[in-house]
């Protein structure tokens, strides 16, 4: 019923930065909430930032002041602007979706998941 697919992953420097993008697509009536996750190897996996339908966001202490997030409504996509790269956020990056589909079915989407790596 609603597909997330991301880009925009990849292999960066420390102190680079990356853009992920997230599009949404399918039986979609409404987007209340956005976010991205990540896992690196051998933890588990944490939000990194939220975004509402309203524009409210909320970022993981580790990179606040960092990475910044951002949703275009009308063509259902999020996107996470990742400055100031460290290796410690080298971690495969999933898009989350809360949604509203057309006959008004609440149903929670995710993306396959876009690798992340920070490295010199």
């Amino acid at each position: 019923q609603v597909q997330l697919v991301e880009s925009g992953g990849g292999l960066v420097q420390p102190g680079g930065s990356l853009r992920l993008s997230c599009a949404a697509s399918g039986s979609i009536f409404s987007i209340n909430v956005m976010g991205w996750y990540r896992q690196a190897p051998g933890k588990q996996r944490e939000l990194v930032a939220t975004i509402t339908s309203g524009g409210s966001t909320n970022f993981a202490d580790s990179v606040k002041g960092r990475f910044t997030i951002s949703r275009d409504n009308a063509k259902n996509t999020v996107y996470l602007q990742m400055n100031s790269l460290k290796p410690e956020d080298t971690a495969v990056y999933s898009c989350n979706a809360q949604v509203v589909t057309f006959v008004r079915r609440r149903v929670t989407a995710w993306g396959q998941g876009t690798q992340v790596t920070v490295s010199s």
